[in-house]
């Protein structure tokens, strides 16, 4: 390991790195990072997926069976293949989701930049979102990678998070704020 790596104390940081560096040894971090991005949206996007894989009702090899199943329909490759079945085989299927972000914040990390979640009242336009990673490189000092997802309860404005880091603009905690002022007058 380089003295770059990052491992961390939870499990899907572990599995994130030994997944990276299968992708390094096999020359296929470009593929396997690809295959990442579609299954996170897989995972993340089928309630009924997570929930099944969360279950411990179902049998550890149905579990192997269903995410190797995705892995194949989404064509992601024999290594990423290999590594979610391997998962699920170690009863860590429910955390698939989060190893995946791990491993995003990863291979961020090794290219020098960072990775940004922005949350927004409504969907944002192309010139919103280079113009927020503007600000954000000029902020943390590094190219961001930025991530996206609409909560209309923040009523407008954002929110964004990048590490430990969190900056919160929204319509919605600005007006709770005022309503704490208010009460203490």
């Amino acid at each position: 390991m380089s003295n770059h790596d990052i491992i961390t104390g939870e499990a899907p940081g572990r599995y994130a790195q030994a997944l990276l560096e299968l992708a390094e040894e096999s020359k296929s971090l470009k593929s396997v990072e690809k295959g990442v991005t579609s299954l996170k949206k897989v995972f993340s996007g089928n309630q009924q997926l997570k929930d099944a894989l969360s279950n411990p009702v179902f049998a550890t090899e149905d579990k192997v069976a269903v995410v190797t199943a995705v892995a194949t329909k989404a064509k992601v490759g024999k290594l990423l293949t290999q590594f979610i079945g391997t998962v699920a085989q170690n009863r860590r299927a429910h955390e698939l989701s989060s190893m995946f972000t791990a491993f995003e914040e990863l291979v961020a990390l090794r290219r020098g930049s960072e990775t940004a979640k922005v949350v927004s009242a409504k969907k944002l336009t192309a010139a919103e979102l280079t113009k927020i990673k503007s600000e954000l490189k000029k902020a943390v000092g590094k190219a961001v990678a930025v991530e996206t997802q609409v909560d209309p309860s923040l009523l407008g404005g954002f929110v964004v998070k990048i590490g430990s880091r969190l900056y919160d603009s929204s319509l919605k905690t600005k007006l709770e704020d005022m309503k704490l002022a208010l009460k203490e007058v």
